[in-house]
């Protein structure tokens, strides 16, 4: 059947974006987590816990199924944008635990409810959703966000999920020819 087909599908890839994701953490210290990498203060811990705000409210509260730990209500405007940043009280393992956690609390709403399951989204303009449109939301925010992953590491440290393929001096190459390609281009006439 296509339903359960799609289900899996999708549900597959979100458990291998998760790990991915979680993945951009290894072998860095906690100022280089927790550091602000853009202007706007993006940073690899505060993806981690964004991300478990996500998954435990898309999977749990528009499915009338609460994840068991407190969150903020989606509508206390005090409370937005803190969960993009990890403050000095919360450790590492408190936030890759506790995405975790969220994941175990997803994946049982994800395998208890049919793909077509209703749900309800308070802050959405069109808020009666099925699970199929929630799976499709979270694992393109999760993707979204584990691009944004790999960007920032390789600000950091140069990790690459491809540098594995090539060598330094081929990225050495590839850098100045991107370059050279980008000063040379000429709007077009």
């Amino acid at each position: 059947m296509i339903d359960e087909f799609a289900k899996e599908y999708l549900h597959g890839d979100l458990r291998e974006v998760r790990e991915d994701l979680l993945g951009k953490l290894d072998g860095l210290g906690e100022y280089d987590i927790r550091r602000p990498l853009t202007r706007t203060g993006t940073n690899l811990l505060g993806l981690v816990k964004h991300l478990t705000l996500t998954e435990a409210r898309y999977f749990g509260e528009v499915f009338a199924r609460p994840f068991p730990e407190p969150l903020p209500r989606w509508d206390d405007l005090e409370a937005r944008g803190t969960d993009m940043w990890a403050t000095e009280h919360e450790h590492r393992t408190q936030i890759t635990d506790r995405y975790r956690r969220a994941w175990a609390h997803s994946d049982a709403t994800i395998t208890e409810l049919t793909i077509d399951a209703p749900g309800h989204v308070p802050w959405w303009p069109r808020p009666d959703v099925k699970l199929f449109t929630i799976l499709v939301h979270v694992l393109t925010e999760t993707s979204r966000h584990a691009g944004h992953a790999d960007i920032l590491r390789e600000h950091l440290d140069g990790a690459t999920a491809t540098a594995g393929h090539h060598d330094a001096e081929f990225w050495v190459d590839r850098h100045a020819e991107i370059e050279r390609a980008a000063k040379a281009a000429k709007p077009p006439q």
